[in-house]
């Protein structure tokens, strides 16, 4: 390890409370995605008189944070998300959210919270170090268009050669990192249709055309698209997660709407996936004389680590003594969706985890009221991000040193 990497992981232990401060003060004033106004006015009156390049309004309510080092080399960036959840808290933390129906229930507030930190510390560092460093506080990942996209459109990765970002997971082992090479993370679609029936009374069916059969009908067929349009070695999942069918029991229902959710672990899969829905659609208008208005949106595409960069991160995350980590090992694709895909289509990147379950009562998973992490997986982000990007640096890129 070099002196270099070891002085700034020494000082990110220094630090450790100060990760944790910031972490609960921000839980505590959580925003919305889109709406993370204070939050990125406090990101970036942390970096005010220290010897970096801060721009805000990136893509929106984004902040990019560039440290020069002065010294010829790569340009390593590193992302941090910011945003909240619109869910009431019920987690019963003494430092619970202030805000009414907003609640950090995906552990933003930490990343931004260990990033901070790691920001400062390399700033305090960086006339030892080679190249630059571009920190890319993200707003918005939770909601589409999310937050990458238009931050990459406004210039946040000019000259940047890779970037690498962490995500601490509630449900996995505290202090474990983890690792995919290859396709990651599901990319995401969404679906709302619409379908026109024609009303009636109950007593008379005859003369009606029944929304609500049609829609059901509809649930019913989109289920096989998985089963038997997929290969059954690819993954991929629908979920109707809303039927609003309400009305009276002696009404036939004129219309109802549907809306639905689908993930796919590639490309391929989404296109399938989309053109069956489509299928179905226009079975079920033939079948039952009713009509139908789709709106389908593809947004987050499939997360790709490049094999390359994630075996770099690999190997240096197993020859880096992190005392804290409990260890690093390779896992599978796992199914959520995440906007850093946005950043990884575009530079070549890595995506990986560290645990943060908790010690003390239930376990509970992301986007759920009771939500906790364990703060201890703070200081591990931190110290492997740290780890990553010195090393990046020093080898000026991803060469392994071996």
């Amino acid at each position: 390890m070099t002196d270099v990497k070891n002085e700034i992981l020494k000082r990110l232990k220094d630090k450790e409370e100060q990760i944790i401060e910031i972490r609960r003060y921000l839980h505590e004033h959580p925003e919305l995605s889109f709406q993370e106004k204070n939050t990125a006015k406090y990101i970036a009156d942390f970096y005010q008189d220290k010897e970096a390049d801060v721009r805000t309004g990136v893509g929106g309510n984004g902040v990019v944070v560039t440290i020069d080092s002065g010294n010829p080399g790569k340009t390593i960036a590193i992302r941090a998300d910011f945003d909240a959840l619109p869910i009431q808290e019920d987690s019963g933390e003494p430092f619970s959210s202030k805000v009414e129906g907003v609640m950090h229930a995906c552990g933003h507030d930490g990343h931004t919270a260990y990033m901070l930190i790691l920001g400062e510390t390399l700033i305090e560092m960086k006339d030892q170090l080679k190249g630059k460093i571009v920190i890319l506080h993200q707003h918005a990942e939770e909601v589409a268009p999310g937050g990458a996209k238009p931050m990459i459109a406004d210039g946040a990765l000019d000259g940047v050669d890779h970037v690498f970002g962490i995500h601490i997971i509630s449900d996995l082992e505290t202090c474990k990192i983890v690792y995919c090479p290859g396709n990651f993370q599901t990319g995401r679609a969404n679906f709302h249709v619409k379908i026109q029936g024609v009303g009636g009374h109950a007593s008379s069916p005859h003369t009606a055309k029944d929304a609500i059969v049609a829609g059901a009908y509809f649930v019913t067929e989109v289920q096989s698209i998985v089963s038997r349009s997929l290969n059954p070695f690819e993954t991929g999942s629908i979920t109707i997660g809303n039927f609003d069918g309400k009305g009276s029991g002696n009404v036939i229902k004129d219309s109802v709407e549907i809306t639905g959710d689908v993930r796919a672990m590639s490309e391929n899969v989404r296109e399938v996936i989309e053109r069956e829905i489509r299928a179905k659609l226009e079975g079920m208008a033939a079948s039952f004389g009713v009509t139908y208005e789709l709106n389908y949106e593809n947004d987050y595409p499939v997360l790709h680590n490049d094999e390359e960069t994630t075996a770099f991160v690999a190997h240096v995350l197993k020859n880096t003594e992190i005392e804290e980590a409990t260890g690093v090992e390779e896992i599978g694709p796992i199914p959520p969706s995440e906007d850093f895909a946005y950043y990884a289509q575009e530079r070549p990147a890595c995506f990986f985890n560290v645990g943060g379950m908790v010690k003390d009562g239930e376990v509970y998973p992301h986007h759920h009221p009771k939500f906790r992490i364990n703060e201890e997986a703070l200081i591990v982000c931190a110290k492997a991000m740290a780890s990553v990007v010195v090393e990046y640096l020093e080898n000026d890129g991803i060469a392994l040193n071996k």
